[in-house]
């Protein structure tokens, strides 16, 4: 039989695979690492366990322990799961500007979770950083597991990541480009990688309103470089000791809208539903495409899952609320279509009665009708203004064939016209058009069509 004896030997070992359509324009091979394999759906996992195993065996962390760490959602699921097997309590802090998701997450593995302000310095006292010290200082049996200053934090990405990386890519590998917020995933991996090739350039993702960047360029921690930022999972206002700058070749500042913008592209057109990190680290990506040439094979990490975001990014009235959302495609003659695009045209012959054309008309609950010929060829129409109007002179026209009455025929638009101009061949004279679909079938539209679309 195949099995795990728990849950947490299901941690690792996670996908590598290959970008083809959102990094169309870099010319390297991307591949994604992506860690939402993880049971608790993150890269977290690894470095979570790692810190509770090394806690355990200096004996800072006890039997029947509370272990309390501030966090942006993702630390705390694994350390919520390996507590849950290895049997502690958990008190979470986190901000006001994570997601729900997170939160309740947190809670589904019964972890407590307080929600302190985003926009506080780390020192102040309501900062989730401070609250968490305070309570580790005031529950008896806690441990503290500070992911930011915690070298088991990196020594995890050591240990596994990098490995992994290296011998999935067939030490192939030139370019890692990794979200960077307690820096223990980017250090970890890149001390391995470096290793192995010094050559590998590691490129963190940083976000405006952290200090990584500056600090790496310049030496200097300038807090005009700290205000709040939407991004979750990367940047910070202070430096972690798990963040090594000098095993990091350069940093990229990705905006919060391009963030939000490309993780929301990222399952429409790779079909791999990941985070916000993973948003910013492909937008940082693209940014960069400059430096990466044929030969080259780039390895980003995907840090985290898609429905930590369903109430953010995923959420249409959130993204409009920020200014996010890109313009919308103009709409298209095909768009049009839409509310009938499954129902066949109906047509009548030339020579067919003009009490034929009036009974399909009555059937289908029409206004028009294209008229065509023994081949199909659109010849002329037939609109029920003009025939009212013609039975109500005389009611024996009915009997004559719809050739001897019939309208020229309805002018022909292309799938992809405008609205506009497809609204400009509908007048008094033409009261519909028509259009062929991507698949050959012909559609009529009607002004009514037009109204339904911009209404």
């Amino acid at each position: 039989m195949q099995y795990y004896n728990s849950i947490l030997e299901t941690i690792g070992n996670t996908p590598l695979v290959k970008l083809n359509k959102i990094t169309r324009d870099i010319p390297a091979l991307v591949l994604a690492k992506v860690e939402t394999t993880n049971p608790g759906n993150s890269i977290k996992d690894r470095m979570a366990l790692k810190m509770i195993e090394d806690a355990e065996k200096s004996g800072e962390l006890k039997p029947g322990g509370t272990i309390i760490e501030g966090t942006s959602g993702n630390t705390g699921m694994g350390l919520a799961i390996a507590a849950v097997i290895k049997g502690y309590k958990c008190i979470f802090t986190t901000t006001d500007k994570q997601s729900k998701e997170k939160v309740d997450a947190l809670k589904a593995f019964g972890a407590e979770v307080i929600v302190c302000p985003t926009d506080v310095e780390p020192e102040d006292p309501r900062s989730y950083y401070s609250v968490s010290s305070r309570l580790a200082k005031e529950i008896k049996n806690s441990w503290k597991p500070n992911q930011y200053d915690n070298l088991s934090n990196s020594q995890a990405h050591y240990e596994q990541t990098g490995p992994e990386i290296w011998k999935q890519t067939d030490g192939k590998i030139t370019h890692l480009v990794v979200g960077v917020g307690t820096g223990g995933t980017i250090s970890g991996t890149a001390r391995y990688l470096k290793e192995q090739n010094p050559n590998i350039q590691i490129l963190g993702i940083d976000t405006f309103g952290s200090i990584f960047k500056k600090y790496k360029d310049t030496g200097e921690f300038d807090k005009k470089e700290i205000y709040p930022y939407i991004t979750e999972g990367i940047g910070e206002d202070f430096l972690p000791q798990n963040v090594r700058f000098d095993l990091i070749d350069h940093f990229e500042k990705v905006t919060d809208k391009d963030a939000a913008i490309y993780t929301r592209l990222i399952p429409r057109e790779e079909g791999i539903f990941v985070g916000n990190s993973a948003g910013a680290a492909i937008a940082g990506l693209i940014q960069m495409k400059d430096r990466f040439k044929k030969d080259d094979v780039v390895v980003v990490i995907f840090h985290d899952h898609g429905t930590r975001y369903l109430g953010k990014m995923f959420n249409e009235d959130w993204m409009r609320d920020r200014g996010f959302l890109q313009a919308e495609q103009p709409k298209t003659a095909l768009d049009l279509i839409e509310s009938h695009k499954d129902q066949k045209l109906v047509t009548v012959r030339d020579s067919e009665l003009i009490s034929d054309a009036c009974e399909k008309l009555n059937k289908y609950k029409i206004s028009q009708i294209p008229v065509v010929d023994d081949s199909n060829e659109f010849v002329g129409s037939i609109d029920e203004s003009m025939l009212f109007h013609k039975l109500l002179q005389n009611k024996a026209f009915r009997e004559n064939t719809i050739s001897t009455v019939m309208l020229p025929p309805f002018p022909i638009v292309k799938h992809g016209d405008s609205i506009e101009s497809v609204a400009r061949k509908i007048n008094k004279e033409n009261n519909a058009v028509l259009m062929m679909d991507l698949g050959g079938n012909w559609h009529i539209i009607t002004k009514y069509d037009i109204i339904e679309a911009l209404s």
